[in-house]
């Protein structure tokens, strides 16, 4: 039993999870969900998934408006190109 506990025990460490000394199965299931409350009230990734949201719309912007771009984009090097011809 002692062994299950340790086992047990470390698992949950390496999860993120602190558990107490006395492990009982009532305890673990308590200090998980106590673990799990306080990861969710986090706001350090907060970050990060604010900016892949971002980058997710700036990529569904792209291709939705892909041909749109493109003409732009190709008009504007031909201006260029024509203006460096004239140097």
């Amino acid at each position: 039993m002692k062994t299950k506990a340790r086992e047990l025990k470390t698992r949950m460490t390496l999860m993120g999870v602190q558990v107490r000394d006395t492990v009982c199965r009532k305890g673990i299931v308590k200090t998980a969900k106590d673990g799990l409350a306080r990861f969710a009230r986090e706001e350090d990734g907060m970050g990060t998934v604010e900016i892949i949201l971002i980058i997710v719309v700036l990529i569904g912007l792209v291709l939705i408006f892909k041909n749109q771009m493109t003409s732009i984009v190709n008009s504007l090097f031909q201006k260029i190109s024509s203006q460096t011809s004239q140097f």
